[in-house]
């Protein structure tokens, strides 16, 4: 049986290669945009986090008595988030000592602030979200009272 040779068509596909560049560059691009931005979000957290920690650690060693000073703390902490700008992270002030509660301010004590909070991704979706903040940020900072220490009664 003898075949017969009939021309094809060819498709004119000048062009389509800058279609498809398109298409795969928007597809790679945008979750490539998005990790960029939740790393940055995610170090400007810690930045503040670290800074809050310091803040507070300064505050509460320098407080009169340990009432103001964990009430300063939690000011200074707050006041830094937001000097950072992230006035609406969560946050959370642990104060311990090593000489004991009650002996926080007294001299060769070591204050130890932990900060704890949190930031949203960008763009996240609230299904994924679980109603918490999607990465946890922590920092802890230790300050050591001097050994004399003017003022403070034991």
């Amino acid at each position: 049986m003898r075949r017969l040779w009939l021309p094809t068509r060819r498709r004119d596909e000048s062009g389509s290669a800058v279609v498809e560049f398109v298409w795969l560059g928007i597809l790679l691009l945008v979750p490539l945009v998005w990790i960029v931005l939740s790393v940055f979000e995610v170090q400007r957290g810690a930045f503040a986090v670290s800074a809050a920690a310091r803040a507070a650690g300064r505050a509460y060693a320098l407080a009169p008595d340990e009432q103001t000073a964990r009430q300063r703390a939690t000011e200074a902490a707050r006041r830094t988030l937001e000097d950072q700008g992230a006035p609406d992270m969560p946050l959370e002030v642990e104060v311990t000592c090593s000489l004991g509660r009650g002996q926080c301010l007294a001299g060769t004590s070591v204050v130890t602030v932990t900060i704890r909070s949190g930031v949203e991704l960008p763009a996240m979706p609230e299904v994924f979200r679980d109603a918490r903040t999607d990465f946890a940020l922590e920092s802890v900072h230790r300050v050591p009272i001097g050994q004399y220490v003017e003022g403070v009664s034991g």
